[in-house]
This record gives structure tokens, C-alpha cells and sequence, in this order.
């Protein structure tokens, strides 16, 4: 991509965890998982426009977050391009502590954008290295497919996933994902399961026990939804989703909850939502 381009837009889509298995936990206390990745054609709208100026200011800030804790700031100065400089806008739809991936999903979106906008023509395999820096979960959304994960998340293998329907429903609590890793009801040694286990449906999400004993808005999202279908927890929570087989079901039951939960619905994707470039 050339020089010209001076302002790019684009939507860091959410995540769902399908699954999540803490399959045991390394000497420096690190936990091993297994887990795949959905996609979701829903998230953060973000503009990214080049200046003449050093350095990457926030035309939107984000309340209460310093810029040494912004994962938008930490990963346009990752990009090493201190002589670069750039604005950014985003209008934030995915809840924080949610379970959903929006700081990782951000973050790999700057990689991303800001690589093209400065031309510095990284690789993915170096983005992803460095976006693996800023979260587990970063490489996925920059190679930008839904994915088996295993390791502590940095192992990634995209996976072709049936085209369902999402109903999440955000529960008004913000759950702690270090709590919930050390919480003393936590499994830490799920046997590691194949793919063609997760596409039988041998799965759970291991963090939901701990999370619903402590958190009981979770608890009574997750007793809501599995009155219309099979319910389960993204991530650390606090969010808890079920799949449709289409969007006419999807909305019937967001719309008998949504007057208890904030609800989102939103369609499952295997790749991320293209980027659009505009010229100045």
C-alpha cells in the first residue's frame, strides 16, 4: 500500500470463546488452555488518520485509562516508528471485562492500520509476534481468522466454523480475569481435547464456575438464556452468549430478554471484516 494513503477506517470485530479448557499451568504461572476463537461480524469502529506530527494521539479518549495502560497507544509505540506519528478515533461498542476482546481486538487493528498507513511493511508473523507482547489474544485478531488456540493463547490454528448467530447478553458486572485465575475452584487440569471433541460438543468454559460463585449477575444470565438454549460463558465472563442457526431466532430471544440485560446480536464470521483506505 503507497504513501497516499492518509486516513484508513475499520471495525476491530469482537470474539466469542466457543469453548475455554485450562489444560494446566506453567512454572511461571501462566496457564495453558485450549480454546477456539469466533469471530464476530460486530465491534469497535476506529479511523486511523496520518499526521505530520510525531508520535499517536487518541481523539477519543478512553475515561479512566492512562495512556501507559491504553492498548491502542502500547501498540502503535510497539511498532518501533517513533519518527510517525498519527490520530485515532474510535467510537467503543465492545463492553470492557467482558470476555469479548476488545482491547486485544483494538490493539491489533493499530498493528495492523498503522503498519499500512506509515509503510512500514511488516510482516503478519512480526505483527503477531509483537502484538503476542501486548496480550495472548492479539495474534488472533491480527491474522484475523477464527481460530484453535492452545498454549497460553499464542498457538493458532484458523478453523472453518459453521455460519451461526450469536444472542450475548452483558451482565451489569465487570469481572476480574487474575481473580478468577486464582481462584481456588478453578480446574487447571482438563485433559486436552481434539477438534473433531469440540465439533461433537465436548466442551465448557472452565472459568464459568468460579465466575458464576462469585459474580451472581453472571449466574443469573446464564439461567436466563438457557431457558431458550444451550448457554455458556466467553473468556473471564462477564458476558454469556448462545449460537442460532439464524438471525430471526437470534433477535426473538434478545428481544424477550433485552428488557433484564443489555443484549447484542451478531453474526459469526471466519475473517475479519475488511479494512477500508480512503485517500486525502
Amino acid at each position: 500500500m503507497s504513501a497516499h494513503y492518509q486516513r484508513i477506517e475499520c471495525i476491530a470485530p469482537a470474539k466469542l470463546n466457543l469453548f475455554l479448557h485450562v489444560t494446566g499451568q506453567r512454572p511461571d504461572g501462566y496457564h495453558t488452555l485450549q480454546t477456539v476463537f469466533q469471530l464476530l461480524d460486530w465491534g469497535d469502529s476506529m479511523i486511523f488518520e496520518r499526521t505530520e506530527e510525531p508520535g499517536v494521539t487518541l481523539a477519543t479518549g478512553m475515561s479512566g485509562i492512562a495512556d501507559e495502560d491504553n492498548l491502542i497507544i502500547r501498540a502503535a509505540r510497539a511498532l518501533d516508528a517513533p519518527q510517525m506519528g498519527a490520530r485515532i478515533s474510535i467510537e467503543k461498542r465492545i463492553p470492557q471485562g467482558g470476555g469479548l476482546g476488545g482491547g486485544s481486538s483494538d490493539a491489533a487493528s493499530t498493528l495492523l492500520v498503522l503498519n499500512h498507513l506509515w509503510n512500514l511493511n511488516y510482516s503478519i508473523d512480526k505483527l503477531a509476534h509483537i502484538g503476542l507482547t501486548l496480550g495472548a489474544d492479539v495474534p488472533v485478531f491480527v491474522r484475523g481468522n477464527s481460530a484453535w488456540a492452545e498454549g497460553i493463547g499464542e498457538v493458532i490454528t484458523p478453523i472453518k466454523l459453521p455460519e451461526r448467530w450469536y444472542v450475548i447478553v452483558r451482565p451489569q458486572c465487570h469481572v476480574s480475569t487474575a481473580e478468577i485465575f486464582s481462584d481456588p475452584q478453578l480446574t487447571r487440569d482438563t485433559s486436552p481435547i481434539t477438534m473433531s471433541a469440540f465439533f461433537a460438543g465436548a466442551i465448557r468454559n472452565d472459568l464459568q464456575h468460579a465466575v458464576e460463585a462469585n459474580y451472581p449477575a453472571v449466574r443469573k444470565a446464564l439461567n436466563l438464556l438457557e431457558k431458550f438454549s444451550p448457554a455458556m460463558m466467553t473468556g473471564s465472563g462477564a458476558c454469556v452468549f448462545t449460537a442460532l442457526d439464524n438471525e430471526t431466532s437470534a433477535r426473538q430471544i434478545a428481544a424477550a430478554i433485552e428488557e433484564q440485560f443489555e443484549t447484542i446480536v451478531a453474526r459469526g464470521i471466519n475473517t475479519s471484516p475488511p479494512i477500508i483506505t480512503h485517500h486525502n
